[in-house]
C-alpha cells in the first residue's frame, strides 16, 4: 500500500499546481504555463544504469557529479546481489533476488534473457497507471535472436551485439535496425538521442519512466573517438590489494590464481583507461537528459538514479573481472536525486541495493508492486536518520569448474562473511581490512561473529543457490 507520507506530498504536489494555474491566469497564460496545468502531478523516473561500472569511475564523470551527486545523495555503500550482469538486471526490474527471478547467470539453463519472466517488472506496473515507459539500451544478455518487445514498455529501443558500440543491432519497437561504424553511430551517443526524444516527445499529461541503460563501459569499452586521447597520463591503479602477494588464508580457487605477470597489468590498464574513456559520452548523456528534463518543465519533479549492473575489478586479489564477493564487484555508484525530498546534497552510508529501486519508484508513483524482496528507500530520501537494514544477502551460481564457486554470503556495514559450495569460508572484517587482505574465519577475536553471521546467513540463504548447501 502507498504510505500516509507520500499520498501527503502527492497532495501537496497538486495543490502546488493548481495555485500555479490560478496565478497564471492572472496575468494571462502562455502556452508553458498552459502545459503546466496540464502536467501530471505524479513524480517522473529516469534510470540510468552502466554496464560494468565501478564506484571509481564517478570521479571522471563531470556531469554526473554536477547534476546528480551535487544535487542529491551519493550512498557510499551501493551494492547488487549477485554481481553479474544479467541476473542484477533482472532484480533491477523487479526487486527480487536471483532466487526468485531464476536468473542466476548471463546465459541458459540457469540466466540469460530467456530465464527471465518478464510479465511483472516496474515497467508494467507504471504502464499499467498511465506512465510512459521507455527502455533505451542494454536489456537483458542473449536478447536479440528475435525483435521481442516485453511487456510494459511504451517505447522499446534495445541494443545488442559487439558491445553497442560499432557495428551492433537494436530493437525498435518491434523491428530490427543496424548499425555501421560510422561517426554517428557510436553507441551511447544514438542512445542519448533516443532518450532525448522520448522525453520531448512525451506529453506533459502522462509521467515518465526511462531506464536508460548504455553498454559503456563493458569490454571491449570502446571509446567515442573524440576520447580516445584523453586520460592516458593518468597514474596506474595500485591499491593495497593489487596483485595480492599471499593469498594462503583465501579459498582454493583464489590459491588457484596466478600473480600478474608484465602483459596482465598492461591489460588490465589499458582496459581501465578505456573505460574511463568511455564512460564520458556517458557523462554527456546525463547532461543532455538533464537538459531535456529541465525544457521540458520535468525536472523538478523527477527522481534520477545513477548506478551500474556490477562492479569490475582492475587486478584486486589478482583479479580482473567481477563474479566475486570482494567490494571491487558488489559496490557500485548509486547516485539518487529528488528535488522535493532531498533538500541539501549530502553522502551517506546506507545499505542501498539494486533491489531496492523497483520497490522505491513504486512508492512514489503510488502503485502496488508485485511480490519485492528489496525496501523502499522513501524514508531514507526524507531522513538521514531514519532506521535501515543492518545486513543483506548475496547469492552467485558458480557456471563452471573454472569460475568463482557458487556461494551465498551475508554482507552488513562492518564485515562480509561468504560460504561457498565447496564449504570454504571468507570472513572480512572492512573497518580493520577495507582491503579484504586478511581472511578472519577461525581467528582468535571472530568466533562469536562468525558464528552469529553464519546463522543469519543460514536464515538468508533461503532457498540456496542450486547446488549449495550448508
Amino acid at each position: 500500500m502507498i504510505r500516509s507520507g507520500v499520498r501527503r506530498f502527492v497532495a501537496m504536489v497538486v495543490t502546488a499546481t493548481s495555485l500555479i494555474a490560478v496565478q497564471g491566469s492572472m496575468g494571462g497564460r502562455n502556452h508553458q504555463e498552459a502545459a503546466a496545468q496540464a502536467a501530471d502531478p505524479r513524480p517522473n523516473f529516469v534510470l540510468f544504469v552502466l554496464d560494468d561500472g565501478r564506484r571509481e569511475l564517478l570521479r571522471y564523470m563531470p556531469n554526473v557529479r554536477r547534476h546528480l551527486i551535487r544535487k542529491g545523495i551519493e550512498f557510499t555503500n551501493g551494492y547488487v546481489v549477485n554481481p553479474v550482469c544479467c541476473p542484477s538486471r533482472a532484480s533491477i526490474l523487479t526487486g527480487q533476488y536471483s532466487h526468485t527471478t531464476g536468473v542466476y547467470t548471463n546465459r541458459r539453463p540457469d540466466g540469460g534473457f530467456e530465464a527471465f519472466r518478464d510479465g511483472s517488472t516496474i515497467a508494467t506496473w507504471l504502464q499499467a497507471d498511465g506512465y510512459r515507459t521507455a527502455l533505451i539500451g542494454k536489456y537483458l544478455n542473449q536478447y536479440g535472436r528475435d525483435a521481442y518487445v516485453p511487456p510494459g514498455w511504451d517505447r522499446w529501443f534495445a541494443t545488442y551485439r559487439n558491445g553497442g558500440y560499432f557495428d551492433y543491432s537494436a530493437v525498435s519497437d518491434g523491428d530490427a535496425m543496424h548499425f555501421g561504424r560510422d561517426r554517428g553511430d557510436y553507441g551511447t551517443t544514438v542512445l542519448a538521442s533516443e532518450a532525448v526524444s522520448f522525453i520531448h516527445d512525451t506529453a506533459a499529461s502522462a509521467p515518465l519512466f526511462l531506464y536508460l541503460t548504455p553498454h559503456a563501459p563493458h569490454e571491449p569499452a570502446t571509446p567515442q573517438r573524440r576520447d580516445r586521447d584523453r586520460f592516458a597520463g593518468i597514474p596506474a591503479w595500485r591499491p593495497f590489494s593489487y596483485d595480492e602477494r599471499d593469498v594462503s588464508d583465501k579459498p582454493g580457487h583464489m590459491q588457484d590464481e596466478p600473480t600478474l605477470d608484465a602483459g596482465d597489468r598492461a591489460e588490465i590498464d589499458a582496459f581501465r583507461i578505456r573505460q574511463i574513456q568511455a564512460v564520458q559520452s556517458v557523462d554527456r548523456m546525463v547532461g543532455q537528459v538533464v537538459r531535456a528534463l529541465r525544457d521540458t518543465e520535468r525536472l523538478d519533479n523527477t527522481l534520477l538514479v545513477f548506478t551500474s549492473d556490477n562492479g569490475m575489478l582492475w587486478g584486486e586479489h589478482r583479479l580482473f573481472g567481477k563474479s566475486e564477493i570482494y567490494e571491487e564487484a558488489v559496490g557500485v555508484p548509486f547516485v539518487v536525486r529528488y528535488d522535493p525530498m532531498v533538500e541539501e546534497p549530502r553522502r551517506a552510508d546506507e545499505l542501498v541495493l539494486n533491489i531496492d529501486l523497483a520497490p522505491t519508484l513504486a512508492e512514489l508513483a503510488g502503485v502496488e508492486p508485485d511480490e519485492v524482496e528489496g525496501t523502499s528507500m522513501l524514508p531514507i530520501l526524507r531522513n538521514p536518520g531514519a532506521r535501515w537494514r543492518r545486513a543483506f544477502l548475496i547469492e552467485h551460481l558458480g557456471k563452471n569448474e573454472n569460475s568463482t564457486p557458487t556461494f551465498c554470503a551475508i554482507h552488513t556495514a562492518r564485515y562480509v562473511l561468504v560460504r561457498f559450495a565447496t564449504g570454504e569460508e571468507e570472513l572480512y572484517d572492512l573497518v580493520r581490512d577495507p582491503s579484504q587482505m586478511d581472511n578472519r574465519t577461525g581467528r582468535a577475536g571472530y568466533g562469536a561473529i562468525g558464528k552469529d553471521l553464519r546463522a543469519d546467513l543460514h536464515r538468508l540463504c533461503d532457498p540456496e543457490p542450486p547446488g549449495f548447501s550448508f
